[in-house]
């Protein structure tokens, strides 16, 4: 009698285990997914950029002109953390590109933002302005010194998607 109930318990627990699959498959069947959806959502960065261009002691960048296929990602205006802006953004290649400004001391400041790149000491001409390269691990990026603010373009971009972005950032103060 004690095989057959051994027996008995592993039957049903196979019993229970496909009436669990087959609930799961239903569930999966009849709820609504689409795999070819973008995961990554647009953010609308201009009240940000207008508290930044009020508050900051610099003239705040921001891209203009870009084509709809650059994808804004993240923004944040940090005023205690060296008056630190950030716009991230999604290339059309899909690869990353951040503008970065704040007061803090330049080496670090990039180091910091750029994850560790450093200056190759080789410069890159942009719309009329020079800017110094920095190459690293994870990020490159394109530094540029304005007075007391530092503007960094960085991310896993070429250095041609880098100074696309570099091209279309336009100043301004609130």
């Amino acid at each position: 009698m004690a095989g057959k109930r051994g027996t008995q318990t592993v039957r049903d627990m196979f019993l229970s285990m496909a009436v669990i699959g087959l609930v799961v498959a239903g569930i999966y069947m009849f709820i609504p997914h689409d795999d070819k959806a973008d995961p990554v959502k647009a953010v609308d960065y201009r009240v940000e950029l207008a508290t930044a261009r009020r508050a900051a002691p610099y003239p705040v960048v921001a891209p203009a002109g870009l084509a709809d296929t650059w994808k804004p990602t993240s923004v944040s205006y940090k005023r205690q953390s060296a008056d630190a802006w950030h716009l991230g953004y999604l290339a059309p290649d899909g690869q990353y590109v951040a503008v970065e400004q704040s007061t803090a001391p330049p080496a670090k400041y990039v180091s910091d933002v750029t994850q560790r790149a450093e200056d190759t000491g080789r410069t890159q001409q942009v719309a009329g302005e020079t800017w110094q390269r920095w190459k690293g691990p994870k990020y490159d990026a394109l530094v540029r010194a304005d007075g007391d603010a530092t503007t960094v373009v960085t991310g896993t971009a070429s250095y041609e998607r880098l100074a696309e972005m570099a091209a279309a950032l336009e100043a301004g103060k609130s």
